[in-house]
């Protein structure tokens, strides 16, 4: 049977929970269980379970390996969160603040080789391919957040520069997820191949739709206040972009702006948002998610089943662009 996204996020948490983090030590153990409970979309496992379930119907054999990719994942968000100094992560103090920096860097080192113990966890036939996948995976991401990190105190980061680092930092993992599911499912190479591209490029559409966001959305309905990161001096698309294509009083004044060390919030948000508007910002930003969503859905047609298979993977996928199918 096809399983709809719902009922595999469910399924996926049900897993999480019976998960045995309780033991002892629970110093090393409760802030894992803390992280997971905290819940999210689950976005990575049902992912996986979605490309998986295109191609077989057992989707409980593959549970371990959709919690391995969702305990890395968070165990990621462990660590930004300590690197960034975070103090709050989906509405909860994050596990350096309710217990301190040195658990928060061992309980996050053990959910990566918990991670790994999962995704191990599958039928010999396919443990190099899935390894490999996952490994690759993860270096990608270290590397991603290398740059994010050096882009802080850099003035001239291209937007090529920032559409590669976000690739690494965000889009491989959704890529990783899509093809270890059709890895597992028996997929052929070049189906695994598509899905793992239409990862790519839906990974970029959500980071740049992120961007936008910040600046353009309700804060109702994106969850979070507007204009963080203007407030932070993010290396956005939308900032990256402005730099580049500003005249020289624009440039003048975001360059003031980013320099600034006393200011009013709301005074620097209308500023700079004012700017972005002067120079089309957020047209550029939406004609590029909508390119990179058209590439995406192009990659999934292009997947060797019929419509039908594939018709819950994108409206997934649709609904986390909202978008229409």
């Amino acid at each position: 049977m096809a399983f709809l996204a719902t009922e595999l996020s469910d399924k996926i948490n049900g897993y999480l929970s019976e998960m045995p983090y309780m033991r002892e030590p629970k110093g090393l153990y409760a802030p894992i269980e803390y992280v997971l409970s905290l819940g999210g979309k689950r976005i990575r496992p049902v992912l996986m379970l979605l490309a998986y379930n295109m191609y077989k119907e057992d989707v409980d054999c593959i549970l371990p390996q959709a919690a391995g990719i969702e305990t890395y994942h968070n165990y990621t968000l462990l660590h930004d969160d300590l690197m960034d100094k975070a103090d709050m992560r989906r509405n909860k103090p994050t596990v350096h603040k309710v217990w301190d920096d040195n658990t928060a860097i061992l309980s996050g080192d053990a959910m990566l080789v918990l991670a790994y113990r999962l995704m191990a966890d599958c039928q010999e036939k396919y443990l190099k391919r899935v390894m490999d996948i996952f490994t690759q995976t993860a270096l990608e991401i270290c590397e991603g957040q290398q740059w994010d990190m050096e882009f802080e105190t850099r003035t001239d980061v291209t937007v090529p520069e920032y559409i590669e680092m976000i690739r690494l930092k965000t889009s491989v993992l959704l890529s990783a997820a899509l093809k270890i599911g059709a890895v597992l499912g028996d997929a052929s190479e070049e189906d695994a191949r598509k899905l793992y591209d239409f990862g790519i490029q839906m990974g970029l559409a959500f980071q740049l739709q992120d961007d936008y966001l910040d600046v353009y959305g309700d804060p109702k309905v994106f969850g979070k206040n507007i204009g963080g990161d203007i407030l932070c001096n993010k290396k956005t698309f939308m900032l990256i972009n402005a730099l580049a294509l500003g005249n020289p009083r624009q440039k003048e004044e975001l360059d003031r702006w980013i320099s600034c060390a006393e200011y009013c919030p709301e005074e620097k948000i209308k500023a700079v948002t004012g700017i972005y508007n002067e120079i089309g910002i957020d047209k550029i930003c939406d004609e590029k998610i909508n390119e990179y969503y058209a590439k995406g859905l192009a990659l999934l047609d292009g997947v060797s089943l019929p419509a039908e298979r594939k018709e819950e993977l994108k409206s997934f996928v649709c609904r986390l662009m909202n978008r229409k199918v």
